[in-house]
């Protein structure tokens, strides 16, 4: 879905930080979640498509009474 170019990246000015805060702020919330998902995805080694099940029987829960 999404390939990271990791020529892309170069020094920036402030005035082209914001162009790109202007670009973000054009997506829906939905692309930006989906972008921020495959970031999170990435950094962690998850996969993009099966997100992993929560381990259950590492949590309890009890009865407050």
């Amino acid at each position: 879905m999404y390939r990271l170019d990791r020529s892309a990246f170069k020094i920036q000015t402030f005035q082209e930080a914001d162009n790109s805060t202007a670009y973000w702020l054009k997506k829906t919330i939905e692309e930006r979640w989906k972008a921020a998902w495959f970031l999170t995805c990435a950094a962690y080694g998850i996969d993009y498509k099966n997100q992993p099940r929560m381990d259950r029987q590492l949590f309890s829960m009890r009865k407050n009474g």
